[in-house]
């Protein structure tokens, strides 16, 4: 058998100077920068047109794009999905050899081509026009085929590529991906999404930990919370902090109407008043009328009361005032609220 042949990319066996590599990557970022800002003039009625037809969509907004506007496509659809706007990335070859059934004529398709006449995109133009969805198309060719038959077209154009050879696509990319940004974020204005809204599509994320875990999500109850009577003992209050271990105590009258608190703290405090530990009441010691969040309340809530008041526990009520729950800020931590 013959010798294998490895073929290796030609480079240059120079390499440019330290301070025109860092130039290069300057005049990257310029460029791209330059082609972000000019787009904020071409925010017209248009766009505004392309927000209401968005909001207006029954069914979904199906992004598409071939090369490296698909991949920018796909970002795009993600952002939109996860904003309010339900969304999914078509690829456009896919799309000719059954994939086009994805679409019906309650949806709204974007399609992405730099130069407008992405061949790919232009077979699927007429299929997608004849099931009735709407197209909205952002390329840097208003005048490219895809320009004129999109119902609105959102123009990308760029004045040049960062590439250094003006070739691969680089700012071109960067500005739609931006204007995709800008049409993902105003329709989300426009729909009057709210931050708990977001976080209801992220519950695995800091925000929706944050947002969606209320007390009563994380709070100990029936046998984990640490409870006495107003007629307890001090001594037996301070084994019912013993065998719960949060550090504290709630203090109840029979029908569970919340008396007082009494803690860790509370007990390094009385002893340095030398007081008779074995035969006090809690009633006599407990702190009365503590500082409690409702069990309804989300959890971030209580982190605040925490924080405010210094302290580490804290106790929950029902919405009629009677004690449901006690919480610490471990709790909160492996919730991962803190």
């Amino acid at each position: 058998m013959g010798e294998k042949l490895y073929f290796r990319p030609i480079m240059t066996s120079r390499q440019p100077p330290s301070a025109d590599i860092l130039a290069m990557a300057r005049r990257t970022l310029e460029i791209e920068a330059a082609a972000v800002s000019s787009l904020v003039g071409r925010i017209d009625d248009d766009f505004l047109k392309a927000v209401r037809i968005l909001l207006a969509c029954k069914g979904r907004v199906v992004v598409s794009g071939m090369g490296k506007s698909g991949h920018i496509g796909g970002k795009i659809a993600a952002t939109l999905a996860s904003t309010g706007t339900p969304s999914f990335f078509m690829h456009p070859a896919e799309a000719s050899h059954g994939d086009l059934g994805m679409i019906t004529g309650n949806d709204v398709v974007i399609a992405l081509s730099n130069s407008g006449e992405s061949a790919e995109i232009a077979s699927i133009v007429p299929l997608i026009k004849r099931r009735g969805a709407k197209l909205i198309s952002m390329t840097g060719n208003p005048a490219s085929t895809l320009g004129r038959e999109a119902d609105i077209h959102l123009n990308s154009a760029v004045d040049q590529e960062a590439c250094p050879h003006n070739l691969a696509p680089t700012a071109s990319t960067t500005a739609a991906l931006a204007l995709g940004d800008a049409l993902a974020e105003a329709t989300l204005f426009a729909r009057g999404f709210t931050a708990e809204d977001f976080a209801r599509t992220h519950p695995g994320g800091a925000l929706g930990r944050r947002l969606l875990v209320h007390v009563r999500d994380v709070m100990h109850v029936g046998d984990t919370l640490p409870v006495v009577g107003e007629d307890a003992s001090l001594k037996e209050a301070l084994l019912e902090m013993t065998h719960k271990g949060l550090g504290m105590t709630a203090v109840t009258d029979a029908d569970q109407r919340l008396l007082g608190i009494f803690t860790d703290g509370d007990l390094r405090r009385l002893l340095d008043r030398d007081v008779d530990v074995r035969n006090v009441k809690i009633a006599e010691v407990m702190k009365r009328s503590p500082r409690t969040v409702s069990q309804d309340a989300l959890a971030v809530e209580a982190v605040h009361i925490m924080e405010e008041s210094k302290v580490n526990g804290l106790l929950a009520v029902d919405p009629q005032g009677r004690l449901s729950g006690a919480l610490n800020m471990h709790d909160l931590l492996r919730a991962g609220v803190v």
